[in-house]
């Protein structure tokens, strides 16, 4: 299989236009027509591919979707805002629209990857967090250009597919979320390579049912109940709760153990069971975390996520935070810069694990220079 090309792959790209397709994606606030950025993370994490391409001399344009606006212009989603922030920390790089203005983005539309790639010599991925979108701007351009792997791409592809191939051991993952039904591809995928797994969220309630105990008003996807059981029953351990915070059938605050009465919601793990985790945490040497382990929103919920990150930040385990809420929760807490690698991207991080390719890390494979 031929290697992922990197920016050296490239050439000399002096005088040349590149497009680098970014993940510019970032929270805003504000009236639709003021709308002002929260948190400019993402584009500063694409500075280290940008500032290398433009100081050999390369003219860049960046492309990037920022919301949902369904393949139509929408003010609240219009780029404008970044193209600012942009032009203060990367002066003289051009940046698109959004690109999901067009429905072709979202279609793999050809006709649009060929508008895209209209008087551009060289094309640069470094959106990691829509590396799994087989959309026009990801898969499109390593068609017909010499194409690359941006710095960011090319860490997370080093760190994750460390994670697959050669982890050091004992290696624990730490799954949570809503739905298992969401997660259960990659849960197996995992299994086949993790030495435990850890379960919290809204999503161990499916696997204490599959392992009898009543889950009360607690989120719990039934279809799912004999599947969970079947991974109970394999080899390799898979920790669940042993208490649960959450609410009693008159709505107040409550913790449980494991047998939900009737009416009562579990929201977050207990105190017992974030302990435990952490343990387990703390005797790892490389942890992998995914999904939060309650409502951490709801500062009454919010304790298990907390001390899980405070274990994540504290083990000298090689740490992974696989994007998404995890990475949220990460930032809330204060403890972002305490893990070794958060990823840029929830659903493509978990898809890279699963399956160990994507769309995106395909078509770069595919493009005219790789070897």
């Amino acid at each position: 299989m031929p290697r992922i090309p990197t920016l050296e792959d490239l050439g000399d790209v002096s005088g040349k236009r590149v497009l680098v397709r970014t993940d510019f994606n970032v929270p805003m606030e504000g009236p639709d027509e003021a709308r002002n950025i929260t948190d400019d993370f993402r584009i500063r994490a694409a500075l280290p591919t940008i500032n290398w391409l433009t100081e050999r001399g390369a003219t860049v344009v960046c492309a990037s979707h920022l919301g949902r606006p369904k393949g139509a212009p929408v003010v609240k989603y219009s780029m404008e805002p970044v193209r600012r922030r942009l032009a203060e920390l990367a002066p003289g790089v051009e940046l698109l629209e959004n690109l999901r203005f067009n429905a072709g983005e979202e279609k793999n539309d050809p006709d649009f990857a060929a508008q895209l790639v209209r008087g551009i010599d060289a094309y640069v991925n470094d959106a990691f967090g829509a590396a799994h979108r087989a959309h026009a701007s990801i898969v499109g351009p390593p068609k017909t250009l010499p194409s690359a792997a941006g710095r960011l791409l090319q860490r997370e592809v080093e760190v994750l597919g460390g994670l697959r191939e050669n982890p050091e051991r004992p290696f624990v993952a730490v799954l949570g979320g809503a739905k298992v039904s969401d997660k259960l591809g990659v849960i197996e995928a995992l299994l086949q390579v993790v030495d435990a797994l850890v379960i919290g969220g809204g999503m161990c309630f499916t696997f204490l049912a599959a392992k009898g105990y009543p889950v009360g008003d607690s989120i719990c996807e039934l279809d799912h109940v004999s599947t969970c059981r079947k991974l109970l029953e394999g080899s390799k351990p898979i920790h669940l709760p042993e208490d649960i915070n959450g609410l009693d059938a008159s709505g107040s605050y409550a913790t449980f153990g494991v047998r939900l009465p009737e009416g009562a919601k579990g929201l977050d793990i207990g105190p017992g069971s974030a302990a435990a985790f952490s343990d387990v945490i703390m005797e790892a040497r490389t942890v992998f975390w995914n999904g939060p382990m309650g409502m951490f929103e709801d500062e009454r919920f919010a304790s298990g996520t907390r001390t899980v990150a405070h274990a994540m930040a504290d083990t000298k385990a090689f740490t992974v935070v696989g994007g998404g809420d995890s990475a949220a929760a990460l930032a809330q807490f204060g403890l972002d810069d305490e893990v070794d690698h958060v990823s840029t991207g929830g659903g493509a991080s978990l898809e890279l694990l699963e399956l160990g390719d994507l769309p995106g890390l395909a078509a770069l494979r595919g493009a005219p220079n790789a070897r």
